[in-house]
Formats: structure tokens, sequence, C-alpha cells
């Protein structure tokens, strides 16, 4: 009996992890939208009791997104005002150390990566975050936690947009606008193993990176006209620049059938200017009138995408980054205490790259 009751004892210990040890741990959070210097660390932050399907994430590194710079400044304001302060941060890589009772797939001491969805109000830029059991997995041996924190916010986005959305298929032809960012570059490896061919557009400094990637044709957007430059039509274009003139370009480059893809929609800025319950069905009448018009002018499909979790898209993430055919390169690291630092560099582009604030 008292073997029994030990083994029932250390099953219980082992799925717990440290809940019964952490009830609150220092985060980085906004408690009013502004620039870098509005960021506090905050030493006391509540860890929160986990549901059926969640998990504890020991945080060792999370990368600083575009998202997190728009939503310290107000973007997204509709959702998250109401919830000030909030946690930003949306990637992780880190150790679970606690998971929830009907988790199945992890288990404590495993190292795992993943990211949140955009909206979450609880972000990673914590030192013990909560997750779903699907919005992470676990992490290949060969990856840094640095390295892979960088990867599946950026990769989910350019999956949800290519793979869930236009479902490319191998010899297709894929245009990534701005194909030397997170997002684009993840487009780029995401549509070769998928075996299709690329084209990009993308700063000068950046085109030797993605023809290494995989990527046919690479065209520097600033000093080429790429209307001209791109040669054929293609059977998906993402657009992570979203601008009007490469919305013009880019559906008049799709074949019909073809589906373009932008990540500047407009469901959160016109929710913030009149508010959700106004803003909201205004995007989707937006959306809705260029989905019909481009299928009467063009014959192709017209959508705004954006990252949403999805574990089949995470496990081929993960599988592709194991096998070396996934990567995005970090081209500066900060400790969590120099967030404001990261967040200064990024907003004033002194960083081209990838930005990653480690944990100690």
């Amino acid at each position: 009996m008292r073997f029994l009751q030990f083994s029932r004892n250390l099953a219980i210990s082992s799925r717990l992890g440290f809940r019964n040890l952490v009830t609150s741990c220092r985060a980085v959070v906004v408690p009013r939208f502004g620039g870098p210097d509005v960021l506090e660390i905050r030493d006391h932050v509540e860890v929160p009791n986990l549901k059926p399907h969640e998990v504890l994430v020991k945080a060792r590194a999370v990368s600083v997104n575009p998202l997190d710079l728009r939503m310290r400044a107000g973007y997204g304001r509709s959702v998250f005002e109401p919830f000030l302060p909030f946690i930003l941060g949306r990637d992780i890589s880190g150790e679970v150390v606690a998971v929830g009772d009907l988790v199945r797939s992890l288990h404590v001491g495993q190292e795992v990566f993943g990211a949140l969805h955009p909206t979450a109000r609880r972000g990673t830029c914590i030192d013990y975050a909560v997750l779903s059991d699907e919005q992470v997995t676990w992490k290949p041996a060969s990856t840094s936690h640095v390295d892979a924190c960088a990867i599946p916010f950026a990769a989910l986005t350019a999956w949800r947009a290519l793979k869930s959305t236009a479902r490319i298929t191998p010899g297709q032809r894929v245009l990534v606008i701005g194909g030397g960012g997170a997002v684009g570059f993840s487009a780029i490896q995401l549509s070769v193993a998928a075996g299709c061919h690329v084209s990009t557009t993308c700063e000068r400094e950046s085109i030797d990176r993605v023809l290494a990637a995989g990527a046919e044709q690479a065209v520097d957007y600033a000093s080429e006209d790429f209307e001209l430059a791109i040669k054929g039509q293609f059977d998906a274009v993402l657009d992570t620049v979203g601008l009007p003139d490469t919305e013009r370009i880019g559906i008049h480059l799709l074949k019909r059938g073809g589906h373009y893809m932008t990540l500047q929609g407009e469901a959160a800025s016109l929710s913030d200017r009149y508010g959700f319950a106004v803003g909201f069905p205004m995007a989707a009448g937006l959306l809705l009138k260029k989905q019909i018009q481009y299928l009467l002018s063009h014959g192709i499909a017209y959508w705004w995408t954006y990252m949403r979790s999805d574990p089949e898209g995470l496990s081929e993430i993960r599988r592709l980054t194991e096998d070396g055919k996934l990567t995005i390169p970090v081209m500066k690291t900060y400790p969590i205490t120099q967030v404001r630092e990261a967040h200064e560099a990024k907003e004033k582009k002194l960083v081209p790259g990838k930005v990653v604030l480690e944990f100690d």
C-alpha cells in the first residue's frame, strides 16, 4: 500500500511540476500604450492555475515580433485596452514545468517551442508562460532556444496563408512580396519544401539569403521595378508589405483561380478607430466587397491572412526545422531586463533582422 501511494504521489507530482511552488513571477507588461519607455518589468505577476489542456513553460527565450511593437503602441486597442496592463510576447522556447490534467502529448522536463494567437491577452514575456498543448511542440535538440523562439509565430503566419488558404501543391508558382522579413523568409522555405517554384522581392542585403533558401528569382524592390522584373503568372501571392501598389501588382501577376493574401488586413485598424462593435462589421464588409470585386474582375481569391494556432502546421514546422530546411536568422539578443532597448532597436531599425530576448 505504501508503495502504491508513493507511486501515485510521484505521478501527481510529475504532472504538477512546479505549479504548486510557482504562484507569481517576473513579466514584461504594457501598463499603457506608448513608446518603448512604457514597458515595465514587474516581479509579482500571478501565475494562474492550469486548465486541463494547458502547459506551463519556463521561458528560456522569446522573440520580438513587429506585432509586439504595434501592440505596445496601441494597435489592437479595441481588444487589449480593457485588459491593461497586459503581458507582451507571442513566441517562446523553454521547458515544460507543469501540465494540465488532460495533456498527453507533452511531459514535465520536455524542451518545447511554440506561439500564442495574436489576440492572446497573456503573452510569453514572462518567466512562466501558459499555453495550450496545441500551441507548443517539442523543440529539436539541434536547435537552441534562441533560434527556436524566432520561428513559430512567423512560420505559422506563412503556413496559414500558403497551406491552409492557398493550399499550395508541388509545381505551382508562388510569389512572396517582402521575402526578407521573418514571415516572408518562412514563406519562401515552406513553399520550396512543398515543391513550389518561388520568386520574391526583398531588400538588396537579403538577396543572397533568399536565393540560398531556394527562391528562383529575387528582385531588389528599391532599385528595380518588380512589376516589370517579375516574369510570368503565379498560383499564389503572399504580400507581407500590403501597400496599395504591392496589392495592385500582386493581383495583376496572379493566374485566374489564384490566391492573393495580405498580412495588412483592416479588421484591427477599423475596430480601433470606430470601436469593435462598429469597426469589425465595417472590416468584414470591406473584405467581402474586395473579394467580390477581384473574383469578378480577375477571377482570383482575395484574403486577409493572420497567424492562428495549428497543431498540424506546428508539427510540420518542427520537422522542417529539425531537417535544417526552415530557419530564421537571429541578428541580436538582449537579456529580458533590456526589453526597452530591444524594442527601441527594432523601432529605429538599428537591427535589420530578428531580435530575441533571453531569460536568465
